[in-house]
């Protein structure tokens, strides 16, 4: 078309009041899922059980490798990059340590608040999403410090905070939505809801609670309910996943919305699984059994099986999938060693395999959208290494170790510039990003999800937890008492 006939059709365009392509396109928000990993291996301190202190302790070095003072940095940088108007956090972690019995409880890392601390140094505000009194972060798995039971010794820290150097620490992990302070006033409604179904490890000790965080938000007059989820990862050969019998509750909590949805969370389900015993599962994925067949080949949404799978569940309930491509494995975002330092080294030969060069083998993170809404772009952040923008220095013989077994495995074209001193991820699980188109909408909310709060502790926990606390005291004050005669 020739230049002068495009100004005729142009004028004649805003003449009849008709809107070029450019002035068509809807508004937007972008929006960003992100696990920031709670810093040490659950897993293996699983496995010492019920040696609590040998278990806390090696949590607790692991949370000290793994540093969010540098990985705060990092993740501010990943999160000013994108520069997102809501961000879906998910182990959002509180490490908390105690002297004693009767002392007050100190936390030692928030990693919420350092986030908070760090954007705002780069110039970026956000802050909680909050209405009234109601903030959006929803407190879920925890292991509280009890004294003489989850001890941990640290000679660097403790001293200057307890004055002594071991302590009993725990830790409590969230689902938190962090906001654009100046979208702070948009927010309509926060809430927090509890998952009914919750995986319990020791019975009466130890039960892995999970929930979800919500706010309602006005998008340029439209309100939108943002989501942010973390789904139990634990799984019983032979049972429905609780990840999707969670699912299950979370799309019948969301179901009565009028306004448009956007979840965002670690959901623990690939659209693989269930896998058969023969298939590729280096991430320990749920297998099938006869409760639960094995996930069809090349699943879409009219022929997956989605009775255990949370994935499917949530794309069969009328949410899509806003990328990119889950079935890809090139955008596989969990994969990383708990201590950061490259692929773990277990999964990566596999995950090579498959066709992912940095290691990651499942896709656990989405951000799935209503039926209202569509996304206008999705990529996945903090999935590449040993060469990155958001990296971060760390220098243990242990992360040393790590990334030079990682290296050796890796094609050269990917670390031919890898800098000489070890660089770790930024988190365990790679992130994303989406831009989601936005429909005008004057729908308001008038419903919103039920709480279905647990007691904190329930009854025979508490009696549980005092009883071990008070026998593990008694026994260690036998000791003390033993070696103090012994040696007058």
């Amino acid at each position: 078309m020739h230049k002068a006939t495009r100004t005729v059709v142009s004028a004649l365009m805003l003449i009849l009041g008709l809107a070029t392509p450019a002035q068509a396109t809807e508004p937007t928000v972008t929006v960003m899922s992100r696990n920031i990993y709670l810093g040490a291996d659950v897993g293996i301190a699983m496995n010492l059980l019920p040696d609590f202190k040998a278990a806390a302790q090696f949590m607790w070095e692991q949370v000290e490798l793994t540093d969010f003072n540098q990985r705060s940095k990092v993740l501010a940088n990943e999160i000013a990059a994108a520069n997102p108007d809501v961000v879906g956090i998910q182990e959002a972690t509180k490490w908390m340590c105690q002297k004693g019995v009767l002392s007050s409880r100190v936390t030692v890392y928030d990693f919420t608040q350092m986030l908070l601390v760090e954007l705002d140094q780069l110039g970026y505000t956000y802050e909680i999403a909050y209405a009234g009194d109601n903030q959006a972060i929803n407190p879920g798995f925890s292991i509280p410090p009890i004294p003489h039971l989850t001890l941990v010794t640290d000679e660097d820290v403790f001293p200057a905070l307890f004055g002594t150097e071991t302590v009993a620490c725990g830790f409590e992990i969230a689902d938190v939505l962090l906001v654009k302070s100046d979208l702070g006033s948009q927010v309509k409604a926060v809430g927090t809801t509890e998952y009914k179904d919750a995986y319990t490890i020791i019975p009466t000790l130890m039960t892995v609670y999970r929930g979800f965080s919500w706010a309602d938000i006005a998008v340029n007059g439209t309100e939108i309910r943002f989501v942010t989820t973390h789904l139990e990862s634990l799984w019983d050969e032979g049972e429905v996943p609780l990840a999707k019998i969670q699912t299950d509750q979370l799309i019948a909590d969301l179901s009565d919305s009028e306004i448009p949805v956007i979840v965002m969370g670690d959901f623990n389900s690939d659209p693989r699984d269930p896998r058969s015993e023969t298939q590729s599962n280096p991430g320990e994925q749920p297998v099938s059994s006869q409760v639960c067949p094995e996930q069809v080949e090349a699943p879409n949404g009219p022929t997956a099986l989605s009775q255990c799978n949370a994935y499917w569940s949530m794309i069969q309930a009328g949410y899509s999938d806003s990328g990119p491509n889950s079935q890809d494995l090139k955008n596989a975002t969990w994969g990383a060693s708990a201590l950061l330092a490259g692929p773990d080294p277990k999964r990566q030969s596999e995950a090579l395999e498959m066709g992912n060069s940095y290691g990651f083998t499942d896709r656990l993170d989405y951000v799935f959208l209503s039926s209202q809404l569509s996304a206008a772009s999705a990529r996945v952040v903090g999935n590449t290494w040993p060469i990155g923008e958001n990296l971060w220095p760390c220098n243990s013989s242990e992360q040393n170790e790590l990334s030079r077994l990682a290296i050796s495995k890796m094609d050269s074209s990917l670390i031919a510039d890898a800098p000489e001193l070890t660089q770790c991820l930024p988190s365990d699980h790679a992130g994303l990003v989406v831009e989601v188109s936005v429909p005008s909408s004057d729908a308001m909310a008038s419903t919103y999800p039920d709480a279905h709060s647990p007691f904190p502790i329930g009854f025979w926990k508490g009696i549980g937890i005092a009883l071990v606390a008070f026998v593990l005291w008694r026994i260690r004050r036998r000791v003390i008492t033993s070696r103090a005669s012994k040696v007058a």
